[in-house]
Parts: structure tokens; C-alpha cells; sequence
């Protein structure tokens, strides 16, 4: 069975193409949806994925139309594989039914990989010129030595519990505790 899917961004945006282009192609079911391509709380694609059979063919109009990052795309293409079920996008032509289509499938995650590959390179290069220029990562503390000398004060002489101390000082209660437990190392 070939079941479509056809996804627009917002709620102003119209499906009656891909849904036309989908319907053309011979799929007996659709499922639609108005979500961006970048979250992965997509309802309709979880609820395709899990009627997906053995021998089905998911089918979109265009490739970004199932997700717009390569990472994500190539995962659900895995699932969709696992399953057992074919691939079809009628835009660009890819068909993992086919001998030829899954090996463009295989030449597009092998530059997926290889750019992910370069990503981490070129992030871990520019982490160590930083720390070479003396600058370090990382969101800036939410408190200061000073507020944090006091918190393990309060807290060490038992004027306030953990929780007290992170309600007084706006932070989370994690914040307090991983701070306490660096006390607790250095004493």
C-alpha cells in the first residue's frame, strides 16, 4: 500500500498540491499535518509510522516535506527501512524500492556523515583556540562567588535548607545542590 505524506509550516499554509501530487502518485491513505519540520512532536507522522506494514511505500511530494534536516530524514529513513516499508519522494525522484534509489540514499547519508564529521572537527578546533585565548564555554554563572559563598554559609550552618536557599536566590534547586556538593569536595 502506498500511504502519503503531506506537511505545510503553518496554519495559514495549504496541503491541496502535495495531497493532489500524492493522490496522483496512488496513495491509498494520507496523513496531513501543520507543523514545522523541525520539531518531533508531529502526531500524524508518529501515528503513520506506526501503521507503516512490511511491503508499504511512505510517500511525500518533496523531501523536506518529512524533515528539513539530513540527520533527522536519514533516521526516519531507517525506521521507515527497518520496517521493511519503501521510500518515495516524487519531487526529486527517490524511490529505496528501487536498486538505484537506495543507493543515492547511501551517497546522500555518506555526505550526511562526512559533514558531520567536518562539524565536529571544525567545533572542537574553534573550542581549543578559545581556551588557548583563554576563554571558556558555557552559559555565565547565575550566581555570583559571593552569592555562592553565601548559599554554602546558610545552608552549612543550617539558617536555611537547600531549597530556601534557591527559592531566596532565584535559581533552580539543582543549581544549589551541584554547588554544595562542589563545597562538600573542597572542604
Amino acid at each position: 500500500m502506498r500511504i502519503g505524506y503531506a506537511r505545510v509550516s503553518t496554519q495559514d499554509q495549504d496541503n491541496t498540491a502535495q495531497i493532489a501530487a500524492l493522490r496522483g502518485a496512488g496513495c491509498e491513505r494520507i496523513f496531513q499535518e501543520k507543523a514545522s519540520a523541525g520539531r518531533w512532536d508531529r502526531p500524524e507522522l508518529l501515528r503513520l509510522l506506526d501503521q507503516l506494514r512490511s511491503g508499504d511505500v511512505l510517500v511525500v511530494w518533496k523531501l523536506d516535506r518529512l524533515s528539513r534536516c539530513l540527520k533527522d530524514l536519514l533516521g526516519l529513513l531507517e525506521k521507515v527501512q527497518v520496517l521493511g516499508a519503501g521510500f518515495l519522494s516524487l519531487t526529486e525522484t527517490i524511490d529505496t524500492t528501487t536498486p538505484a534509489g537506495r543507493m543515492m540514499m547511501h551517497i546522500v547519508g555518506s555526505f550526511a556523515e562526512f559533514e558531520r564529521a567536518m562539524l565536529r572537527e571544525r567545533t572542537r578546533n574553534g573550542l581549543l583556540a578559545a581556551r588557548q585565548d583563554g576563554r571558556i564555554g558555557g552559559r555565565k554563572p547565575k550566581l555570583t562567588p559571593r552569592q555562592q559563598e553565601e548559599i554554602v554559609h546558610l545552608v552549612g550552618i543550617g539558617q536555611k535548607t537547600a531549597a530556601d536557599a534557591a527559592r531566596l536566590f532565584n535559581v533552580h534547586p539543582a543549581t544549589v545542590a551541584r554547588l554544595l556538593a562542589k563545597a562538600r569536595l573542597k572542604a
